[in-house]
């Protein structure tokens, strides 16, 4: 168990691939990263044997900037008999801890959604086999590792497991979002992809809740606002272009023109501020946090567009920069990810523990 498998956006798996390799020696579980490019994932060679295990534990998986997914690779079999690919996979998959649930999965490439129609037919027989081996429990268990195999080709697996407690939830690391009739524009599926990925889902109802007052800066034509009012909160929507007729019609949005980067509410009773604007990181960075130490906002979500060159090292340093800006006030968590939703770019959430704990209902 020397490799650390990674899931990644294709194009980012050098982002990825140093990401990991800076978080694996700050561990002490050194190694060497293996990428290609374009292929939508990264291996992480341990030197030491169990390194892998190691890193799937304790290294924090909502910390990875550019992971969608991280699993230990336990077996590759590069040469499946088409007529019988189980028996070598429960073969291959012999003293694996017990898993609660398989994901038969791709890699999110051109070539790996060609495989997404087999991985789906293949799933319920293969997890039948499984079950019958006792590799995985006779029902779904949420809180044993995940049971994770890759098809490469038809013929080409890699089997791993992942701890459930410091993964993805979700298939592939990709929330399945259905994008609104009336949305309009696909950037609504970022702001709620953001929602899924920061925010525990049990916490909904207090953080992502009508009664609450918002700010979208750069809103039009109203992507992240539509989601906003679908939640039932009153919005104030920045931006100089028009917004939506629809939004404006639901009473519950008011649109302003004029400096996104000046405006400042007349009272502090905003909890969400959210932007997604094409600007420089900087200048987005500092007016963020500028929202933040004035307490104009309790809760941000942003995004930061990345240079086509050390965007790994531009995403660390526009962080960095954040961090010290906030530690004048202190008590700030920084959340970073790079969503399925974005592109050249990062989303940002950010927000003081204490005070979403004061949301949260008495016990």
């Amino acid at each position: 168990m020397k490799q650390l498998l990674l899931y990644c956006r294709s194009g980012f798996e050098k982002e990825a691939a140093a990401e990991v390799q800076d978080k694996a020696g700050l561990l002490g579980c050194p190694g060497f990263a293996r990428t290609k490019d374009d292929s939508g994932m990264v291996i992480y060679e341990c030197f030491a044997p169990e390194d892998a295990d190691v890193l799937a534990r304790k290294l924090p998986f909502r910390e990875l900037i550019f992971a969608r997914q991280m699993w230990v690779v336990w077996a590759e079999l590069a040469d499946l008999p088409l007529d019988n690919r189980i028996d070598p996979i429960l073969a291959a998959a012999e003293g694996l801890p017990i898993c609660g649930e398989v994901r038969v999965e791709t890699l999110d490439t051109n070539e790996g959604k060609e495989l997404s129609r087999f991985c789906r037919k293949f799933t319920v027989p293969v997890r039948q086999a499984l079950r019958g081996k006792d590799i995985l429990t006779r029902e779904e268990t949420r809180n044993r590792p995940t049971l994770h195999l890759l098809f490469l080709a038809s013929n080409h697996v890699i089997i791993g497991y992942s701890y459930s407690f410091n993964h993805s939830p979700f298939h592939m690391g990709i929330p399945r979002l259905r994008l609104a009739a009336d949305a309009p524009s696909r950037s609504t599926l970022k702001l709620e992809e953001a929602f899924h990925v920061f925010i525990p889902r049990a916490e909904w109802e207090t953080r992502l809740t009508s009664g609450l007052n918002a700010v979208d800066i750069g809103a039009a034509p109203g992507g992240w606002t539509f989601l906003l009012v679908q939640k039932g909160m009153m919005v104030t929507a920045l931006d100089n272009s028009p917004m939506d007729q629809k939004l404006l019609d639901s009473g519950q949005v008011k649109h302003y023109r004029g400096d996104d980067f000046s405006w400042r509410p007349a009272r502090k009773n905003v909890y969400w501020l959210v932007c997604d604007m094409v600007d420089k990181p900087a200048r987005i960075v500092a007016m963020m946090a500028t929202w933040l130490l004035e307490e104009n906002c309790q809760e941000a979500i942003f995004n930061l567009k990345l240079p086509m060159k050390k965007r790994y090292a531009e995403a660390l340093h526009n962080l960095q920069q954040l961090a010290e800006k906030l530690e004048a006030l202190g008590g700030f968590h920084i959340q970073a990810k790079q969503l399925y939703h974005d592109r050249e770019e990062i989303t940002v959430h950010v927000y003081q523990p204490d005070k979403v704990a004061k949301l949260q209902p008495k016990a």
